[in-house]
């Protein structure tokens, strides 16, 4: 029986940034490779590239040489909007700051990816009712981000980068602003809901206690991603 291909393959991923001393080589040969619901945590020292590393996974950046295949494409030899587009519809974020628009409610943060897809449909919105009460804050949906905790503001974070279905999950230091029960809990999530949904799921922490939850767990050491 022949095996399917990797969802996620990173071959070879090189960045090199210009300094006042000369090249600096941040990534030096980066492979991975994921199946879908998989679950990876990189850990590693500040300056060693991790954010570096999840920006090209997800295209906020380019890499100086490698390729990566999603879901069967290499969405870095597309153009800079089938990027976008592409990027909206398989990748989802979270980030250490929850990145929440003041001005909109819990709903209302969730459901702003979906307006480069045609806007909010009754579907779209069922989902998103579904996803805060997965998380717990069913009651909380007309709540605006000033009105509640910073662990839920972050739930309410994980559940706007779920909100399109994406492939793909990419988190960056999603605990680090919490307190250790707010961010067992939001791991927990994180954990829970990418393999309930077949998500992959990448996490960058600075926290081993974080990082020593996850089935698959790498150390990014002189620019390569070593097995821990």
């Amino acid at each position: 029986m022949n095996e399917s291909p990797p969802a996620l393959q990173l071959s070879q991923i090189t960045k090199r940034f210009a300094g006042t001393a000369g090249p600096l080589d941040i990534l030096n040969g980066v492979d991975l490779a994921m199946s879908g619901g998989e679950a990876v945590a990189v850990t590693g020292p500040s300056g060693s590239g991790k954010s570096t590393l999840l920006y090209i996974v997800g295209l906020l950046d380019e890499p100086t040489g490698g390729t990566l295949t999603i879901t069967g494409e290499q969405p870095l030899e597309f153009d800079t909007a089938a990027q976008a587009r592409f990027r909206n519809r398989n990748i989802g974020f979270v980030f250490q700051d929850h990145h929440l628009l003041p001005q909109l409610t819990v709903l209302e943060n969730v459901l702003i990816p979906t307006l480069p897809l045609g806007g909010a449909d009754a579907t779209a919105e069922t989902r998103a009712r579904q996803l805060l009460e997965r998380v717990g804050l069913g009651e909380r949906i007309d709540h605006r981000p000033a009105r509640i905790s910073g662990g839920e503001r972050q739930r309410v974070a994980v559940c706007r980068a779920l909100i399109n279905q994406p492939k793909l999950l990419l988190a960056d230091e999603p605990t680090g602003n919490l307190d250790q029960a707010t961010a067992e809990s939001v791991g927990s999530l994180l954990l829970e809901i990418a393999a309930e949904q077949q998500t992959m799921l990448i996490c960058v922490t600075h926290s081993l206690e974080l990082a020593g939850r996850f089935p698959r767990r790498y150390e990014l050491v002189g620019g390569r991603l070593e097995p821990r």
